[in-house]
């Protein structure tokens, strides 16, 4: 089907760029191109400078995230000339590289072909760049990531070998070419920058085993900016603690490691009011807070994240724009009610450009 581009969401977003941009100038005679090219092509293309503004406000937008005191700082790699999926993999390796850099993690999105009338744009099927495998094993058990068995079945169907069969083996990148069939690359391990977790006042928490990888970059959503979708945008900023120590190796039906922190800890798990969960949680949060500070990777933890976030909320105020926000992904997932923005309301306006889930 034909998806032609609405001509109000690009003027909209034309006078938005103006409005923030007003160096820019030629606003009246931008729209005008802007309507010619819809009305003959049934879309039109953003310049450079629109296209970085766009993307940096979809991260202003983004009510999930906590961490947009930054959202002016997001690099953007115009990528909008790849047109194979050899090359889109070899960018989004790329992407990995520039953005690790050597721990020093930088901010940083890469804009693919989007959408038209005539083509859609490539996609990835990973939901981030670097993701771990879940192997199912006999008896029902998992080895790897629980959240990645389909994406890891489907990459064996695909042609993945598999890797050592461990718990941290990094998946091939899929990617769904605009046209035929979807291609499977691997992510030179080179280019996943990895930290192994260990403990600073408890020797044997190295013996668990447990590392994370340093970028989370975001592949599997669509920018929109004016109405054009990019449906391959990767984008990454850095890791806040509590998503890897109180969400990937915390959640039941992920890594699932509280209990085994708890019993390498001797706490009492019998009775829930010992609360022991708590305490292995806390110290497994230690853990990785430690671990990537020590090995001079990026990272900020979920206090002082709370506060730039109010922070970024009163220049929006000041600047007279809405900041949407989400309560249930703003607040930490470890001592909310100790972090400030646990307690007041936000607004949940939709606003756009934004980072969306692509249209199925």
């Amino acid at each position: 089907m034909e998806r032609t581009t609405d001509l109000r969401e690009a003027e909209r977003f034309i006078k938005l760029y103006h409005a923030e941009n007003p160096s820019a100038g030629g606003m009246y005679a931008r729209l005008r191109d802007v309507a010619r090219d819809i009305a003959r092509t049934g879309t039109y293309t953003h310049t450079f400078e629109e296209l970085e503004f766009g993307a940096r406000v979809a991260w202003r937008n983004s009510s999930r995230c906590i961490g947009r005191l930054y959202w002016r700082s997001l690099r953007v790699r115009d990528r909008r000339d790849v047109a194979t999926p050899e090359r889109v993999a070899v960018e989004c390796v790329e992407h990995l590289r520039e953005a690790t850099g050597n721990g020093k993690i930088r901010p940083t999105v890469t804009v693919f072909p989007p959408d038209t009338p005539a083509l859609p744009g490539p996609r990835i099927l990973n939901d981030q760049l670097v993701r771990y495998a879940g192997y199912r094993v006999p008896g029902g058990r998992v080895v790897g990531d629980p959240k990645n068995v389909e994406l890891t079945d489907l990459a064996k169907e695909l042609g993945w070998r598999g890797g050592t069969g461990g718990r941290f083996d990094v998946l091939p990148l899929i990617i769904q070419p605009g046209l035929g069939d979807p291609l499977l690359c691997t992510v030179p391990g080179d280019a996943v920058l990895e930290v192994p977790l260990e403990h600073p006042e408890y020797p044997w928490f190295a013996e668990l085993g447990l590392r994370w990888h340093a970028v989370p970059a975001i592949s599997d959503m669509c920018l929109e900016i004016g109405g054009i979708c990019y449906p391959c945008a990767p984008f990454n900023g850095w890791y806040m603690g509590t998503e890897i120590g109180a969400r990937n190796l915390a959640d039941t039906d992920r890594y699932d490691q509280i209990p085994v922190v708890a019993e390498r800890l001797g706490l009492d798990t019998s009775t829930e009011r010992s609360l022991w969960r708590d305490h292995a949680l806390v110290e497994l949060n230690v853990a990785v807070l430690h671990s990537f500070e020590r090995a001079g990777v990026t990272m900020t933890d979920h206090h002082t994240e709370s506060r730039r976030f109010l922070t970024h909320l009163e220049k929006e105020e000041k600047a007279g724009r809405v900041c949407p926000a989400d309560w249930s992904w703003i607040v930490p997932p470890l001592s909310g009610s100790a972090t400030p923005v646990f307690h007041r309301y936000y607004d949940t306006s939709v606003l756009t450009p934004a980072f969306v889930h692509h249209h199925r």
